[in-house]
Formats: structure tokens, sequence, C-alpha cells
């Protein structure tokens, strides 16, 4: 899906803004869609690499079903480089995979909503699902017709024009912002900025997005930067939940964690103008409860992927009225 034939038997792949232009019998910048005489192949159509059960939190989603489970899967292959990379042995190596077919996929998920698991429906993750994305265009139909939620966690690099041609089969995204420069996105991860944000605003109003940005020690963590990316997502809707990601060494960074005083900062900063901030990696700093923006009640307690939700009924709080941004 999502290219045309160029001279040559080129293949312009248009899913992601590379816009790789790939030779016969060479594959593009993301290593997964292959030119083979001028037809564009995705060689990884179905091709799993990791599959587990997860709570939903783990994604991270707090405000879409919390403390329910849901089936996650990914492959291999991304079209960014970032240099801090967290499952690199996915994206950017060639671990051994085990076919899943959309349908099999499926009767799995719906295999553990037998078994008695709150299971939702599926989420595409680990990997970079839009670098998947015939796989989980086919398998999200499907999986909406079987009454499952569908959930995208993902870089948001990627066209308009796919993301709106499957965004009717998804439910949630969680979409990292991985920096507020286009300077980061170039030196750090080999992309651009306008593209995430503009994916963004796309999802917003079309299904529950969340985003997280994970702050680098020293290249992203900046007072004027982190308040720059709060100032875009009030913009676009103040009750967007927005997790603040401890880094730690990992791939090719070997940069000292993120302190936890720039944490603590950046979502100060954050609370200003936005009602849900949360700080991911750092369990220690007890910022993953969902608390009313308006009152202070907690609504819902969670210690690491334990998750306790209090009176919330309605969608209010039950303390004060206020109306509470939850899909449940």
């Amino acid at each position: 899906m999502f290219y045309t034939k160029g001279a040559g038997e080129k293949a312009n792949c248009k899913v992601c803004p590379r816009l790789c232009n790939i030779a016969p019998g060479k594959r593009g910048f993301c290593r997964v869609r292959e030119n083979d005489g001028g037809v564009l192949y995705a060689t990884n159509y179905g091709e799993c690499s990791s599959y587990a059960v997860d709570p939903i939190e783990k994604k991270p989603l707090y405000h879409f079903y919390p403390g329910s489970l849901i089936f996650s899967l990914g492959t291999v292959g991304c079209n960014l480089r970032c240099g801090f990379c967290q499952n690199w042995q996915i994206a950017h190596a060639d671990p051994q995979t085990t076919y899943l077919s959309p349908d099999r996929t499926v009767k799995l998920t719906l295999r553990q909503k037998e078994r008695g698991y709150p299971c939702i429906g599926l989420a595409y993750t680990y990997s970079e699902p839009f670098m998947w994305y015939e796989y989980v265009y086919d398998t999200a139909k499907l999986a909406r017709e079987a009454g499952l939620k569908n959930v995208l966690v993902t870089n948001g690099y990627v066209n308009e024009e796919p993301l709106r041609e499957l965004l009717p089969y998804i439910d949630a995204m969680n979409i990292d912002v991985k920096a507020f420069t286009d300077r980061f996105y170039r030196s750090t991860c080999a992309g651009r900025l306008e593209p995430v944000l503009r994916t963004v605003e796309t999802a917003h109003g079309h299904c529950h997005i969340e985003i997280t940005t994970l702050l680098v020690t020293g290249l992203n963590d900046g007072r004027e930067e982190i308040g720059s990316l709060v100032d875009w997502l009030a913009g676009v809707d103040p009750d967007i939940p927005l997790h603040f990601s401890r880094y730690f060494p990992n791939y090719e960074m070997d940069l000292p964690p993120t302190p936890e005083e720039t944490l603590l900062r950046a979502r100060e900063t954050a609370r200003k103008k936005l009602r849900y901030v949360y700080i991911g990696n750092a369990p220690q700093l007890n910022s993953s409860s969902t608390e009313c923006p308006e009152c202070g009640e907690t609504l819902i307690d969670r210690e690491g992927y334990r998750v306790r939700i209090r009176d919330l009924d309605n969608g209010v709080c039950p303390r004060c009225g206020e109306r509470i941004i939850i899909v449940q």
C-alpha cells in the first residue's frame, strides 16, 4: 500500500515522510519495505518478533480502560534511528520472528477474554507499527469486527494519507513526541519534528491519544523547550495526558540517567497548562496516579502496574463533580 512506480522500476514509498525512492532489489530506510521488480512489498507482514499480554498502563495509556490488559505485539524495523532506542534489538537488528496471520492474532486475543482476563483488544507496539502498516490495517479491521479495541504505540512519523486511512479502526494511540526542536530530531533520531506534530493534531478527535516524551539528559530537557512543548499541546487540547519518561543509557547513548529534579520540574511546568501529567520510569517519584485537576482528589492509584480505581463514577470526580477524561 502507498507507493508509486518510478523510472527504472524504482518504487517511491509514500507511507512515511522519508519518501524513500527504492531501487530494484533494495529496501527502504526502515529495512522492511522491499522493491521487487518495481513492486513494493512489506517483507515483515505477519512476522511477529514479540508478543505478550500487557497491562494497558505499560503502553503507557493511563486514561484508556485503566486496569485492563491488552494483547501486545510487534515486528521488526523502524523509520527513525534514535540513539537511545529501548527496543533496538527488534527495531534495528534481525531477531527471530513467528508468523501470526491477522485472523490468528484476533483469535488469540479473543481467547484471553474467554479465559476471563480483562483483555480489551490489541496493541501494536514494541517496534514502529506504521512500518507494519498493511498487517496492522488488516488485523485492526478484523479486531474491530470482533468487538476488540485497537491501540497504536507509535513515533508518529507517518504521512497524513495512510494515517487517515487507518484511523477509523484505531481506538487509542500513545504518540512519542521525542523533543520539541527539529535539531534534536535531525541529530538524534534522523527525522523531523513537524510530521509528528501533524500526526497528533490529525489523530486528535478521531481516537483517544496520550503523549510520551523521554527526557534525555542535557538534550531535550531544557526549561524553554519543555515550555514550548506544553504550550503546543495545551493548544491542541489541555486534556491530553502527557507522560514524561525517565531516560536510561541504552543502544548508542551513554549519557547519565535523567535527574529526578529535571523530571519533577518538567511536570510542575506542564501542570500549569495541562490537566493530566505523569512521570514514567521513576516509581520513586510517586507521579503516576491520576488526580482530579480541580480539587486534587486521587482518583486512580498506581504502584507500578498495580491499579486501584477509586470512586470514579460516570467520569466525574466524586468529591467536586469535575468531569474527568477517562475512557472506560
